[in-house]
């Protein structure tokens, strides 16, 4: 777990695009998401991510993209020894700040400054859609898992996404109806914001079978998947949550 991240290479330039694009808005992240999180995070995923990490009794994770460290936090919380990594100098200042005993370090997904068979758990709390090549990021996530331990992956569904650019049909009061899936089996980047312009991102449409396949070729074996569902909070906003699939959820367990 004393492994420092190395700083040798620099990322890809679309990586840096990305780091760039976050750099922008990470004041307007850190003042919107609080500590439990947007709506998403605290009534859609969390129940899940929680409910898998505690049934997996691990020791130790790296949470790759941790951004704030809200997750990186609530997996001490449960007496795990975590380490976690994000691109972003400004929301790890923001994760250092509200946890100074936490190990939070500068590093890109792609490369991984860790040693082979380092962690029982990896997380990946929607970070992939972040990743220019998220190929190699899940290749280097198997790499640092020890043999029989967990990929955890939330992410934006590939029907989501392919609709970014478009956004939500809705009817002349506003009331949402339907997404429109575009350009499904094309991948690409796109620009996506909100609040008012305080987060402006480049997101990646990928189809689910790039996923699927880059964590096979990984040497990964998918136990658990799951499409969540609202829990609590705002009913209108969790009718829309129950309208459309947002999220998916994903465990893929290295050989061994």
């Amino acid at each position: 777990m004393g492994d420092e991240i190395s700083r040798a290479d620099e990322p890809e330039k679309e990586s840096q695009v990305v780091s760039s694009d976050w750099d922008r808005s990470a004041a307007g992240w850190i003042d919107g998401l609080g500590e439990t999180g947007d709506y998403g995070r605290a009534f859609v995923l969390d129940p899940v991510m929680q409910e898998r990490v505690r049934l997996g009794r691990y020791e130790t994770a790296l949470d790759i993209g941790c951004g704030e460290g809200r997750f990186t936090r609530w997996m001490q919380s449960q007496g795990l020894k975590v380490i976690g990594i994000d691109p972003t100098a400004a929301l790890l200042d923001a994760a250092r700040a509200k946890d100074p005993g936490g190990d939070y370090r500068s590093g890109v997904a792609e490369r991984i400054g860790c040693a082979d068979s380092t962690f029982d758990l990896v997380v990946s709390y929607l970070m992939l859609i972040d990743v220019a090549d998220a190929r190699a990021a899940i290749h280097e996530m198997a790499r640092v898992l020890k043999p029989g331990g967990t990929l955890l992956i939330a992410n934006l569904t590939s029907f989501n996404t392919s609709t970014a650019e478009h956004g939500s049909v809705r009817d002349e009061n506003g009331a949402f109806l339907y997404y429109p899936v575009d350009r499904y089996l094309e991948e690409r980047g796109q620009q996506v914001g909100w609040r008012n312009g305080a987060i402006a991102i480049t997101n990646y449409h990928r189809p689910m079978k790039y996923y699927m396949q880059a964590c096979l070729s990984a040497g990964l074996a998918l136990t658990f998947f799951d499409e969540p569902t609202p829990v609590g909070g705002d009913q209108v906003k969790a009718g829309e949550y129950r309208r459309a699939r947002y999220f998916l959820v994903m465990e893929w367990r290295k050989a061994g």
